[in-house]
């Protein structure tokens, strides 16, 4: 018998009930959040965005550890309905206004009704048993219900535990701690936590001054920190980056659902010069990068080692599965992202984007499949607040499939090294597009000295035909790129 939760976040503003949903003929509780309603940007005042750039969605969570039958009711009429990821072969049939499939292994679904706006997301837990006790010795337990906790400052060998019916409103952070495990199937909310505003702006979009006028705290944010096991739960509605770590080892995250992202900068997972990191079964739809690995000043200047597999993304804005942008860090090396979804993406589907004095090498995207919608549209960054935002059923944009490129941002590079770095020995294998049309694909270095280089497309499908050629594959390279194959 699947189980599911019965405590309900609390949302930023009203939303509708969307759906009713049925698991093996048992109510599921729905749960309400707000997502990006187009891939419109601002950074001013506050660099935030308002609310009137997001919409309802909607999604439920439940656990077992047999195939489920699915029923879905939407509040709404509808002409055609679509699960994604495609590659899970879910094929729902409607009738009388109601659709139902079954799932036959846990992970993150999406359904889709007549297109992307609105969605229902479907959190398939595997059945888990932690151990955990409220007596248990180290943990921190948060029992069925509605929890408050505002800024939770974890320390060594300390376990956190949300139980499936627990909404946890808050972030979590660490700092020089080890041996620390955030557990269970609960929520944890980040809807409460707001930006303070250090300073108004005199005038819009201006640069590296809209960035560093506000105050802004992460969910989860790990800093040099060892040994931690984050596993299990939903994360709704972030500020800014859901889980952030920076200089820490041996970490592991897995079955985590991210939603409810559409406040800038709200980031997946970025990790920031860590090594031996393990991602892997999760959910991600982000306003901002999903999943990333990067480097920063004044952390451990090698990182590496990192696993992700098993996830399914959709990026609202933004790139996908990413190496930096930022990459201080002498080496960023050994990396594979592998047997992940990508549902929809915005700018860049894979990126190797360099712009400080990292040598990357040995990266891998193997076994990636990516869907494209037949009309994308393109994205905006706001320049004055009556920018118009709406679908354009004419939009001839396409993100980018696979970029890689060395350069000097005006943001963010690091100021005072001008240093750039190298980025070679980059496998792209198996790679899988659903789309009516080829994406772009493009690499460059900056300079003769610091090139783009030795880079090997292994079997790139377009619709399950083979591309032979760069021009088929619509690759195209810059003066400081060499040894690009498709084999």
């Amino acid at each position: 018998m699947p189980t599911a939760q019965s405590s309900r976040p609390s949302t930023l503003v009203d939303t509708p009930m969307l759906y009713t949903v049925y698991v093996d003929n048992q109510p599921l509780l729905v749960h309400d959040t707000r997502v990006s309603a187009y891939p419109i940007n601002r950074r001013w005042p506050g660099h935030q965005r308002g609310v009137d750039q997001s919409e309802a969605a909607a999604f439920a969570i439940f656990a077992s550890d047999k195939p489920v039958h699915i029923r879905v009711v939407p509040q709404r009429p509808f002409a055609s309905a679509i699960v994604r990821p495609l590659s899970r072969g879910v094929a729902p049939h409607i009738e009388q206004g109601e659709l139902s499939f079954t799932l036959t292994a846990p992970g993150g679904y999406t359904v889709e009704l007549d297109g992307y706006h609105h969605a229902l997301h479907l959190f398939f837990n595997p059945v888990a048993d932690y151990g955990i006790a409220p007596e248990n010795s180290g943990v921190l337990y948060f029992g069925p219900g509605q929890h408050d906790v505002g800024l939770l400052h974890l320390q060594s060998h300390q376990t956190v535990y949300l139980h499936p019916d627990a909404v946890v409103y808050g972030s979590m952070h660490a700092a020089n701690a080890e041996d620390i495990r955030i557990l269970g199937h609960g929520i944890l909310d980040n809807s409460r936590n707001k930006e303070t505003i250090l300073f108004a702006l005199d005038r819009p979009g201006d640069g590296q001054t809209d960035t560093k006028n506000s105050e802004r705290q992460h969910t989860i944010q790990l800093i040099n920190c060892k040994r931690i096991r984050i596993d299990g739960l939903t994360i709704n509605d972030s500020l800014v980056y859901n889980i952030t770590a920076f200089g820490c080892e041996d970490l592991e995250i897995g079955n985590v659902k991210i939603i409810g992202c559409w406040r800038y900068n709200s980031d997946g997972i970025d990790l920031h010069n860590c090594v031996r990191c393990y991602v892997h079964d999760c959910f991600l739809r982000t306003y901002d990068d999903a999943i990333c690995i990067k480097g920063h000043e004044p952390y451990r200047q090698e990182c590496g080692d990192t696993l992700v597999e098993n996830c399914v993304v959709w990026c609202d804005w933004g790139r996908a599965l990413e190496i930096g942008a930022e990459t201080c860090a002498r080496q960023i090396h050994n990396v594979t992202f592998r047997h992940c979804d990508l549902i929809r993406n915005t700018h860049v589907a894979l990126d190797v984007q360099s712009v400080d004095y990292a040598d990357i090498y040995d990266i891998v995207f193997d076994d990636i499949r990516i869907e494209c919608d037949d009309v994308c549209p393109a994205p905006v960054m706001q320049s004055r607040e009556d920018t118009p935002f709406g679908d354009d059923p004419h939009s001839a944009y396409l993100p980018s499939l696979m970029v890689a490129n060395i350069a000097r941002h005006h943001e963010y590079s690091h100021a005072a090294n001008p240093e750039r770095g190298r980025t070679h020995d980059l496998l792209f294998r198996n790679i899988q597009l659903i789309s009516r049309r080829m994406l772009p694909s493009h690499f460059d270095g900056h300079d003769p000295d610091h090139q783009c280089r030795d880079i090997k497309i292994d079997a790139l499908f377009l619709n399950a035909t083979r591309i032979t050629t760069l021009q088929d594959a619509r690759i195209t390279t810059g003066p400081h790129a060499a040894g690009i194959r498709l084999e």
